[in-house]
């Protein structure tokens, strides 16, 4: 498979993502966008609805986080990833994000380092609903320290286990 293949099949898969979130919420199809953009707008048109509910279905949760991985602009992705961190707690979407980093496909592993960054986000009462009134919520939501040490023993043995890429290795010097 080439690259252009790769890269037309992992937009092909984040459109399906998008469009299931897009289904999920009942907005309007993006018919009349052009298909090499449908996925951003649906993710776009997606975006406000996710953040006003004040909870979201469990239907919800498997394709906010595939289409968090799938989405290929690491700034992107964080419209399915605060979403799910507000309804679904940050415990839950960083198991989710290592499930990725340790049996995905390198594709999903690339998407799920991307979407891990956006797992950090800070979460504020006045950004969400869904957050608790109070400007409170259960603890245990959001505690991720053995979620955290997992994801960093997990990418420093991918690591360990790929060794240095091609282009460190074709950087390094000839020993003298």
């Amino acid at each position: 498979m080439t690259e252009g293949d790769r890269h037309e099949a992992s937009t092909r898969t984040f459109l399906a993502c998008a469009a299931e979130v897009a289904r999920l919420l009942d907005l309007e199809a993006a018919a009349d966008v052009p298909e090499d953009r449908r996925a951003r707008h649906l993710a776009g048109a997606a975006r406000r609805p996710l953040l006003e509910r004040d909870t979201l279905p469990e239907e919800f949760f498997d394709p906010l986080m595939a289409a968090a991985v799938y989405d290929p602009d690491p700034s992107f992705c964080r419209w399915f990833v605060e979403p799910a961190l507000y309804a679904f707690g940050r415990r839950r979407v960083m198991t989710a994000l290592l499930g990725y980093l340790r049996t995905g496909t390198t594709a999903e592993q690339a998407g799920a380092r991307r979407a891990w960054y956006c797992a950090h986000l800070p979460l504020r009462a006045d950004r969400s609903p869904a957050y608790a009134t109070s400007g409170s919520r259960e603890p245990t939501l959001d505690e991720v320290d053995d979620v955290v040490n997992q994801w960093r023993k997990s990418s420093s043995t991918q690591q360990l286990d790929h060794g240095p890429s091609e282009s460190h290795r074709g950087s390094r010097r000839p020993s003298s």
